[in-house]
C-alpha cells in the first residue's frame, strides 16, 4: 500500500517494522548489537563494509571506524528494539534520507541474520512503516511510547490495559534493559548513544531529570 505522504527534509516520523509472521528478528545479544551498528553506519552517504567489523568486538566498532557523520541522512531521536520489531523516531535532513538509511539498514542487517541462521528469504513483513508526526503532542507521546515499549515483555496485559501496576518492576526492567535510547536520556552511558543526534529534536528536556520525571507521568498516568 502506497504512503499518502512523502518524506521531507525537516519532517518527524516514526518508523517500524517487525518479522515476517510476527516471527523474532533479535535471536541474541549480538543480533541486536548488529542491528544498532548497522543504524549507525547506514545513516552516511559513505559506504560501509561489515567486513571492517571482522575481529572485533561489535560495540568497539562504534568508536573504532571512523565515519564522517557531518552530512547524517537522517537524524534519530529514539530507538528501541524488541524481540520481534523496532521503532525508530527520526527527522530526514537530506532529501531521500529515511528510504537510503532503511533500505541500507533493513538488506543489510537480513543478510546477516539470513548467514547467521542458515536461512533465505526476507526477514521483514514489508520495506518499512512509517507515521508522519506532523504535531508537538504526537511527538512527545512518540517518546514515552517507544522508551516504555520494553514494559510490554514483563507483564502484555499492562501493555494492553495502558495500566502499569508494578512500577518499581517496570522502572527497573527499563534501567536494564540495553536496546533502546532511554539510556541515553537517563544519563547511562552507552556505545549506542552515538546513534542519536536528540539535540536536532524539540527540547523538551533540559536535563535528565526532566526525562525521569517524564516518564515517571507516563508509568504512573492510571494513577492521576
Amino acid at each position: 500500500m502506497a504512503r499518502k505522504f512523502s518524506f521531507a527534509p525537516g519532517e518527524y516520523y516514526h518508523l517500524y517494522n517487525r518479522g515476517f509472521d510476527k516471527r523474532q528478528t533479535f535471536l541474541d545479544r549480538r543480533d541486536h548489537v548488529r542491528f544498532l551498528a548497522s543504524l549507525y553506519f547506514a545513516n552516511s552517504k559513505q559506504p560501509f563494509y561489515p567486513s571492517d567489523w571482522l575481529g572485533k568486538n561489535i560495540e568497539d566498532v562504534f568508536r573504532s571506524v571512523p565515519i564522517d557523520f557531518s552530512n547524517r541522512l537522517i537524524d534519530v531521536g529514539a530507538y528501541c528494539l524488541m524481540p520481534n520489531h523496532f521503532h525508530l523516531l527520526v527527522r530526514e535532513k537530506k532529501d531521500g534520507g529515511v528510504s537510503r538509511v532503511m533500505h541500507k539498514l533493513q538488506t543489510g542487517y537480513t543478510m546477516y541474520f539470513n548467514k547467521k541462521y542458515q536461512r533465505t528469504g526476507g526477514l521483514f513483513e514489508s520495506t518499512f512503516k512509517a507515521q508522519h508526526v506532523d504535531n508537538d503532542p504526537y511527538l512527545n507521546y512518540l517518546l514515552a511510547y517507544i522508551h516504555l515499549n520494553p514494559v510490554k515483555t514483563v507483564d502484555p496485559k499492562d501493555w494492553e490495559s495502558k495500566t502499569i501496576r508494578n512500577k518499581n518492576t517496570a522502572r527497573e526492567f527499563l534501567d536494564n534493559y540495553e536496546f533502546s535510547s532511554y539510556h541515553a536520556y537517563v544519563g547511562f552511558p552507552r556505545p549506542h548513544n552515538e546513534i542519536l543526534s536528540a539535540a536536532n529534536f524539540p527540547g523538551y528536556f533540559q536535563n535528565h531529570k526532566d526525562f525521569n520525571d517524564f516518564l515517571t507521568s507516563w508509568i504512573n498516568f492510571d494513577d492521576e
